[in-house]
């Protein structure tokens, strides 16, 4: 059975995740997403709302496996038999940093990563700027998924002064 992981933080997960993990499922028995803790850092979300919107997100496929990690990324392909990291790059300074992590990732156990180019439609997007422009009103439905648009206009919803 080939395997691959889309690991990250996914706070919150936009269409541009969606496309990278929806290209891996057609080219992968199963593709797991890995959901990383980072104990350091504050998301919007918690993880298990990460998770869970995740999961909602990508209900129409049926070879997606939602789960959460922390530690090394090597460790967690080693113990569930996954061949491959499959990371999208939105411009050429992301490679930069995914080529270090995928020569470190090989050197440490030999598996392999995949650099899929993102649509040019998401080539800007990342979770951190949908935040900022979702904090301030702007709108940003057409960069998340609808499970996501929801929790977050929840989440941000400012108190009627």
């Amino acid at each position: 059975m080939r395997r691959a992981v889309c690991p990250g933080s996914f706070d919150p997960i936009t269409l541009g995740h969606l496309d990278i993990v929806s290209r891996a499922s057609q080219m992968y028995d199963v593709v797991h997403i890995a959901v990383m803790i980072n104990k350091s850092k504050q998301g919007l979300f918690s993880v298990d709302e990460r998770i869970a919107l995740i999961e909602e997100s990508v209900a129409e496929h049926g070879n997606i496996k939602v789960e959460a990690f922390h530690g090394l990324l090597v460790d967690y392909c080693e113990q569930r038999d996954i061949q491959a990291i499959v990371k999208g790059l939105r411009a050429v300074s992301d490679f930069d940093y995914e080529l270090q992590m995928a020569q470190m990732n090989h050197g440490l156990s030999g598996v392999e990563t995949l650099f899929m180019p993102t649509n040019p439609t998401y080539s800007f997007l990342s979770s951190s700027l949908v935040k900022e422009v979702a904090t301030w009103g702007g709108d940003v439905a057409h960069l998340v998924p609808a499970p996501v648009l929801r929790e977050l206009r929840r989440k941000l919803e400012r108190p009627a002064s």
